[in-house]
């Protein structure tokens, strides 16, 4: 069954008076889009209006986002200063480090290690690819990964992403043949019941220069 984030049910891990750290169920979508369905960023407004009696506008900041069917951690800025200086931090991505799990049915070899591949997006079908070389209008991408568990039917991986292209993780496992579970649109053979795929948000770890946030 698939269950969406509400104002009831917001999975809150961290909060202080310039961010809001939310854990996103499959299915909610973090910034509005076409298809109308309400989004996270809108549902976290509503839940400070209620929880802090504001009777204005409430200002939430995107700082970043995952795809629909991931779950996992979604940092929001409570201010327009936070949201720029966290901005500021994202858009370096040696200041960010973001961990994801993944459940695959197959490994890369050997089990740990980096992969490196050259992206291209088809934004009219909403899915990229990677390459094993670089071709015209392609973008470099990079990521670590590790084995952490080795079960029958499936693999649990660790991953830290080095550079943020679109679908990173989801096309480059596919293309060396480690499907997520669930992830039709990469080579999945089978969808999970609640339309979420395996992967998972794990960690994000960002430093300033007064304190370092780990989430």
């Amino acid at each position: 069954m698939k269950i969406k984030s509400s104002t009831e049910n917001l999975q809150v891990l961290y909060e202080d008076n310039h961010l809001i750290v939310i854990n996103k169920r499959a299915g909610d979508i973090v910034q509005g889009d076409k298809t109308g369905d309400m989004p996270l960023s809108e549902i976290v407004k509503q839940y400070l209006k209620e929880k802090y009696h504001k009777s204005g506008e409430v200002f939430l900041g995107v700082v970043h986002r995952l795809d629909r069917p991931t779950t996992g951690i979604v940092v929001f800025a409570k201010t327009s200063k936070a949201l720029s200086r966290l901005n500021m931090l994202f858009s370096e991505k040696e200041s960010v480090t973001k961990t994801y799990w993944a459940m695959t049915d197959k490994v890369p070899m050997p089990t740990e290690g980096e992969l490196q591949h050259w992206m291209t997006r088809n934004t009219e079908k909403n899915k990229s690819t990677a390459h094993k070389k670089e071709i015209k209008n392609s973008k470099r991408a990079l990521l670590k990964y590790r084995l952490l568990l080795k079960m029958n039917n499936y693999h649990l991986i660790e991953i830290q992403l080095m550079t943020g292209r679109h679908h990173q993780i989801r096309a480059q496992l596919a293309a060396e043949g480690c499907t997520i579970k669930g992830d039709l649109k990469y080579g999945a053979k089978r969808s999970n019941s609640d339309g979420s795929i395996h992967l998972h948000g794990s960690e994000v770890v960002f430093y300033s220069s007064s304190k370092k946030g780990t989430y």
